[in-house]
């Protein structure tokens, strides 16, 4: 089992699609296909649950609890969903998910050589992620 809280991260653009996935050691590592099913199942999953809410102004689903794991979700206002598959209970995925998107919005927004809605390949970025994620590996072995 990964020291880390979180086994993989999705972000999907504002049409449901993949543009960055990234593993962390999950159990039974998925292929392509697989994480492109699963970014897409989701983002129909959270426009449904949307439509489905006997609230006004939901804004979706942002945990989903399963018996091994939890998922958890940000959608930003421009529509862009980053999401978590993490340990049952991981503290802090809401603000983790927070920081990933400030990372995204430094190194891949202002970045002038991406465009917009296609595949995340920043340098950057990734290096900046694996930080973060270093980081939330070094606290959870405080726990």
């Amino acid at each position: 089992m990964a020291l880390a809280a979180i086994y993989s991260l999705f972000i999907i653009n504002k049409s449901g699609g993949l543009i960055y996935y990234k593993d962390y050691g999950s159990a039974g590592r998925m292929d392509t296909n697989d994480s492109l099913r699963l970014a897409s199942l989701w983002h129909s999953m959270h426009a449904i649950s949307q439509q489905l809410s006997p609230t006004p102004g939901c804004t979706g689903i942002d945990l989903l609890q399963a018996h091994n794991f939890d998922l958890h979700c940000f959608q930003s206002l421009t529509g862009t969903k980053f999401f978590v598959v993490c340990e049952t209970g991981a503290p802090n995925m809401e603000m983790l998910l927070k920081v990933i998107y400030e990372l995204y919005t430094d190194f891949v927004l202002k970045n002038p050589f991406y465009e917009m809605e296609m595949p995340i390949r920043c340098e950057l970025f990734d290096l900046n992620l694996a930080q973060v994620i270093q980081k939330d590996r070094v606290a959870l072995l405080g726990r």
